[in-house]
C-alpha cells in the first residue's frame, strides 16, 4: 500500500568533490526523514536538473519521497548546474564522483546509509557501472534502457558496423554540452562556466571514431568484462522498440546476484512514459523493489517470475501500435524454448535437411544503398516516425528466404541467429539480416535484425580482412525479440550488403555470394501450449504530481524520404522539434530543435553524408541564451571526415564560435 508523506524540496544542494569541484543536486526529503533517517535513491545524469528533466524528476522523485525515500537527482560534472567540464561518457572521473556522492548521501543526518541508484539510458549505464565498483552504500539498482557492453551493444557499433545513431547521439551531447548553467543557481560565475564548457568539452564523435575496434576505451565501464563484480540486486528494464533490450537477457543469464528482467513494448523511455501503449504502474513496481531491498519489506517481488515480457502480436507496419500479451519465465534461458533450425535453398526456408541439388546453387547479392531507407532508427525515441516501415520497400535489394504459410501460431522468444556460408568480392564487406512477419496480404513487418562487419567475423578486437572469393562460415546474431507469428503468415529472412542510413556502409561496394548448403536460420521457438491466460501483472499508472508546465509551441515531427530522379539524390530528412515548454517554478521557457539529414548520390559510396543541426535555448525575463551545433560526417574509402561548428548566443550577440575539420582513418569499418 502506497502512503503519502509531505515532502520538502531542496532546489539546489552543492556536493563538493575531492578536487573541490561542486556538483549540483536537487533533493526531495519525506517528512519522516526529519525524525528518523530513511533510505535514499540517486539518479545521476547530465540532462540538466533545472530545466530539461525538471518536470519528469519532480514526478518520479516526488513519488518516491512521498513513500518514505530521500531522493537525489544530481547533474554530472560539467553538465546542468554542476561545475567542471564534461569531456566524454562514463569516464573514471564520473564514476569516482558517483562514489563520492554515495558517501555524501550516507553521511547525511536524514540518511540511514542505504542507497539505491536508478536511471534510464545514461543513468542506467552508470548505475550498473558504479554497482560493479562495489561501494558499500549501494544496496540495489534499477537500470532502464542500458547496456553491459559499450562496444558491441551500444549506440556506437553493432556487429562491428558503425551505427549512424553514433552521429545523432554525438550531436545530442554536443548540444547539451554547449548549453549554459542556470544563472539563478550558479550566480555571477555562470558566463565563465559556460565559456569553459564551450571551449573545453570537445568534439566527442572525433574521440569515438578514433576507436573502431573493441579496445581498452570500450572495455572500460563495460560490466560484461566481469559480471561477477556486480554483487547487488539488479532490476533490468527495457522496451522492444528501444535499442537496448538485449542487456536484460544477458544480465539474467550472467549475474549471480538477485536479478529481475522486464521488457515491454516501449521505446527509449521510462515504461510509464512510453507512447506505445500498455502503460503500467512502473513507479509502483519500482517502489516494491526499493521496499524489498532498501527497507527489508517482503513485497513478494522476488517470488514472482524472473522475466516478464510483452509477447508482441502481428501488426501492420503502417500502424504505430503494439498489440500482444504478457508472458513470464521463471528462469533464463527458459526450458520452454527450442532452437529450431531452418535451412536455406533457392526457394526459401524449410525444416527438411534433404534438398534438391539444383536448390543449392550459390546466390549473389550486391545491394543498392537505398536498402535501409525504411529501416527507421537503431533506437526509437519517437514511435510515430522512427520505427521500420513496410519491408516490401526494402526487399527488392536483398536476398529473401521465406517459409511456407505457418500451420499454427509460432511464438519466438530470445535471440535468433543466422549462420551464413559466404564469400566476398572485396576484402571488406558487411551483411545485414532482417527477420519479418509476412501477412497474408504480403505486407512485411520487421521484427528484429542483425548486422555484421565481415572483417569482425571472429573478433571485434582483432578484425581481419577477407580473402576475396574465399568461403567463410559466419554467425550473425539478431536482437532479442518476443514475437508471435500467426497461422497463415510466413517468416521471411532478408540478407543485404548495406543498410543505410541505419549503419554506415563499407568502404566500397562488395558483392557477396551466399552458399545455401551450409547456411541456416536458428529461431528460439517458445512452447506456448501452457500459455498464460490473461496475465495482468501490473496496475495501470496513477496520475503523477509534478511541477506545472505549459506548451508555448506545438512540437513538429517529420520523417521524409526523397528520391530526386533528375540527379539521383536520395535523402532522408528528419525534423524533430520539441514543443517550447514553459516551467512555472523558475519562469523558464526551453526549446530544442533538431534536423537530421542522411543522403547519397547514384549509389556512390563516397557520396554518403550525414548531417545534424541542433539548437537549444533557454529564456527568462526576456533574456535568451542559446547554442546551435552542426555536425557533418562523410567518408572516403580510407577516411571518415567530420566538419562541425558551434555558435553560442547571449540574446542576439554571438559570444562564442568554433569550427572543426577532422579526418580519421578507417580501421576496417
Amino acid at each position: 500500500m502506497q502512503k503519502t508523506e509531505h515532502v520538502q524540496v531542496i532546489e539546489n544542494q552543492w556536493i563538493t568533490m575531492r578536487d573541490g569541484c561542486k556538483l549540483a543536486a536537487r533533493i526531495w526529503l519525506p517528512e519522516s526523514a526529519g525524525h528518523k533517517p530513511v533510505p535514499a535513491i540517486l539518479e545521476y545524469i547530465p540532462y540538466r536538473k533545472s530545466d530539461s528533466t525538471a518536470q519528469r524528476d519532480s514526478q518520479i522523485h516526488g513519488f518516491f519521497a512521498r513513500n518514505g525515500y530521500a531522493c537525489i537527482r544530481a547533474d554530472l560534472r560539467g553538465s546542468g548546474d554542476s561545475e567542471g567540464i564534461l569531456r566524454d561518457e562514463y569516464l573514471q572521473d564520473e564514476l569516482d564522483d558517483g562514489l563520492e556522492i554515495l558517501r555524501w548521501i550516507a553521511a547525511q543526518k536524514w540518511s540511514n546509509g542505504k542507497v539505491g541508484m536508478m536511471g534510464i539510458s545514461w543513468g542506467g549505464f552508470n548505475a550498473l557501472q558504479i554497482a560493479a565498483l562495489q561501494p558499500p552504500e549501494l544496496k540495489a539498482i534499477i537500470t532502464v534502457c542500458s547496456s553491459d557492453d559499450r562496444f558491441a551493444d551500444d549506440v556506437h557499433y553493432m556487429g562491428g558496423c558503425l551505427l549512424t545513431d553514433k552521429l545523432s547521439w554525438a550531436s545530442t551531447m554536443f548540444s547539451y554540452n554547449s548549453s549554459p548553467p542556470d544563472p539563478d543557481v550558479v550566480k555571477d560565475k555562470w558566463k565563465d562556466m559556460w565559456l569553459d564548457r564551450l571551449e573545453g568539452s570537445g568534439l566527442w564523435i572525433k574521440k569515438w571514431l578514433k576507436h573502431q575496434r573493441r579496445n581498452h576505451y570500450w572495455k572500460h565501464a563495460s560490466v560484461c568484462e566481469d559480471y561477477s563484480a556486480v554483487q547487488i540486486p539488479v532490476y533490468a528494464v527495457g522496451g522492444w522498440a528501444d535499442g537496448y533490450s538485449n542487456t536484460i537477457f544477458k544480465l539474467l543469464y550472467n549475474l549471480e546476484s538477485p536479478v529481475k528482467g522486464l521488457v515491454g513494448p516501449w521505446e527509449h523511455k521510462y515504461p510509464h512514459m512510453g507512447e506505445l501503449g500498455h502503460g503500467m504502474d512502473f513507479l509502483g513496481e519500482c517502489l516494491r523493489w526499493w521496499d524489498k531491498w532498501l527497507k527489508g519489506k517482503e513485497t513478494g517481488i522476488m517470488d514472482e517470475p524472473r522475466l516478464q515480457a510483452w509477447m508482441q502480436d502481428s501488426v501492420s507496419p503502417l500502424l504505430r501500435e503494439s498489440p500482444g500479451r504478457w508472458i513470464q519465465e521463471d528462469t533464463w534461458p527458459s526450458p520452454r524454448i527450442e532452437h529450431v533450425e531452418y535451412n536455406f535453398d533457392l526457394y526459401g526456408l524449410h525444416r527438411e535437411t534433404k534438398v534438391d541439388e539444383a536448390a543449392k546453387k550459390p546466390m549473389k547479392i550486391q545491394s543498392p544503398l537505398s536498402v535501409g531507407l525504411f529501416g527507421g532508427k537503431w533506437c526509437s525515441y519517437n514511435h510515430s516516425m522512427d520505427l521500420p516501415w513496410d519491408q516490401r520497400q526494402e526487399d527488392g535489394g536483398a536476398l529473401t528466404f521465406e517459409t511456407t504459410p505457418l500451420e499454427r501460431r509460432t511464438d519466438v522468444l530470445g535471440k535468433p541467429e543466422v549462420v551464413l556460408e559466404v564469400s566476398s568480392s572485396k576484402p571488406q564487406a558487411m551483411v545485414a539480416v532482417r527477420l519479418s512477419d509476412i501477412a497474408e496480404d504480403g505486407r512485411g513487418t520487421r521484427v528484429t535484425f542483425g548486422l555484421l562487419n565481415l572483417t569482425h567475423r571472429d573478433s571485434h578486437e582483432f578484425p581481419e580482412e577477407l580473402e576475396p572469393d574465399k568461403k567463410y562460415i559466419v554467425k550473425v546474431p539478431m536482437n532479442y525479440l518476443a514475437q508471435s507469428f500467426p497461422a497463415g503468415h510466413r517468416i521471411r529472412l532478408s540478407v543485404s550488403t548495406s543498410y543505410w542510413p541505419l549503419a554506415w556502409p563499407s568502404p566500397e561496394a562488395a558483392r557477396l555470394t551466399v552458399h545455401p548448403e551450409n547456411s541456416k536460420l536458428i529461431l528460439p521457438v517458445r512452447d506456448s501450449s501452457q500459455a498464460e491466460h490473461d496475465i495482468l501483472p501490473f496496475d495501470c499508472p496513477p496520475p503523477l504530481e509534478g511541477i506545472e508546465t505549459r506548451e508555448l509551441r506545438e512540437k513538429r515531427k517529420e520523417w521524409t524520404v526523397l528520391h530526386n530522379l533528375h540527379n539521383n539524390l536520395i535523402k532522408v530528412n528528419v525534423i524533430n522539434n520539441e514543443p517550447i515548454i514553459y516551467l512555472e517554478y523558475n519562469d523558464t521557457a526551453m526549446q530544442r530543435d533538431v534536423q537530421e539529414i542522411y543522403s547519397h548520390y547514384s549509389n556512390n559510396y563516397d557520396s554518403v553524408r550525414g548531417e545534424v543541426i541542433s539548437t537549444r535555448s533557454f529564456e527568462r525575463n526576456k533574456r535568451k541564451l542559446s547554442a546551435t551545433t552542426r555536425t557533418i560526417m562523410t567518408s572516403t574509402a580510407s577516411h571518415f571526415k567530420i566538419l562541425a561548428t558551434l555558435d553560442a548566443y547571449d540574446g542576439e550577440v554571438r559570444i562564442f564560435s568554433k569550427s572543426w575539420d577532422e579526418s580519421i582513418p578507417r580501421d576496417m569499418i
